[in-house]
């Protein structure tokens, strides 16, 4: 009897520890969120546009959202965005590219060659995955904006070089 009653006492020690330590808890703000190390909560207006890297073609911007896509092994979060009609001649990536569609509509096809018939067309809310070294080629409709998330490097290679943007005088 005088175990079970101990185990009651060590029981009832442990909840109120633990009751102790929920109370002692912030309540969560937005200053509060920034504050934490590696936590990242933001806001589409918030974000820092800019123009994207000279490895796509001209008229795209991009933001970075989280990590640095430049950097071997890290964890990254970016957002491109694309005007009406962009394109995107084929390309692969040394790691899995996955995507998201933020806004307007991104037609994706996998191949050597750009089809656009044979694209599928990605509204807002769509996924893709690219698995590293897939061949594949985009066009956007209407203001498009794409989120990118992986492990960096974040590269491109393109099938043909002479699509490649940093080629071009």
């Amino acid at each position: 009897m005088t175990r079970f009653r101990l185990s009651i006492v060590v029981f009832a020690i442990l909840i109120g520890i633990s009751f102790a330590f929920a109370q002692t808890k912030k309540p969560i703000t937005k200053e509060g969120l920034q504050g934490h190390a590696g936590h990242i909560a933001t806001t589409p207006d918030e974000l820092k546009w800019g123009p994207a890297p000279p490895a796509l073609p001209p008229g795209a911007e991009m933001a970075v959202v989280s990590g640095d896509p430049s950097k071997a092994g890290g964890a990254f979060t970016i957002r491109t965005k694309f005007p009406d009609g962009y394109k995107v001649p084929p390309h692969w990536h040394p790691t899995d590219e996955n995507v998201t569609v933020i806004q307007g509509t991104i037609k994706l096809g996998m191949g050597d060659k750009f089809d656009e018939s044979a694209t599928k067309q990605l509204p807002a809310g769509s996924y893709a995955l690219m698995p590293k070294d897939m061949r594949h080629f985009a066009i956007s409709s209407g203001e498009t904006i794409l989120q990118l998330h992986g492990i960096g490097p974040f590269e491109i290679t393109y099938v043909n070089p002479a699509d490649d943007p940093r080629h071009k005088n």
